[in-house]
């Protein structure tokens, strides 16, 4: 088996357990083992009081891209830290992308990138996140 196809069993098993991305119809692809690429459509339940993508949406969307990201290796990782800034605003009917890439991988911690884009290919945040490795195993390969 090679790491694209452990890094795709990985993603579908962390996916039959995340009821938060599912309920916000964020779909995931991993395509290589430390990048995936997570995609919302901004709907109306998830626009706040200045008429624009709430941050913390917008914030879950490059978590749930770093977390499979992160967790193509089977080894079971959670993020150690996450910080957004965000560039301009998404609103009603955008389709977000948040692309993530490794930029740093050891034996316990790594270092992604995600960037948020609208459908224009317009940065729209960018989200940095360090993981750390529980070292467990996430599905059999």
């Amino acid at each position: 088996m090679d790491k694209l196809e452990i890094a795709q069993r990985c993603k579908d098993a962390l996916w039959k357990s995340d009821k938060a991305s599912r309920a916000l119809d964020i779909e995931v692809r991993v395509e290589a083992a430390g990048a995936a690429i997570a995609s919302m459509k901004i709907r109306e339940d998830m626009i706040n009081g200045f008429d624009v993508c709430h941050g913390g949406l917008i914030f879950t969307l490059a978590d749930t891209a770093f977390a499979f990201a992160c967790n193509g290796y089977n080894e079971q990782t959670v993020a150690a830290s996450g910080h957004i800034e965000f560039i301009r605003p998404a609103v009603l009917g955008d389709e977000l992308k948040a692309i993530a890439t490794e930029d740093y991988r050891g034996r316990k911690n790594g270092h992604y990138t995600i960037a948020v884009q609208n459908q224009d290919q317009e940065l729209v945040a960018l989200f940095r996140g360090r993981s750390s490795s529980t070292g467990k195993a996430i599905c059999d390969v």
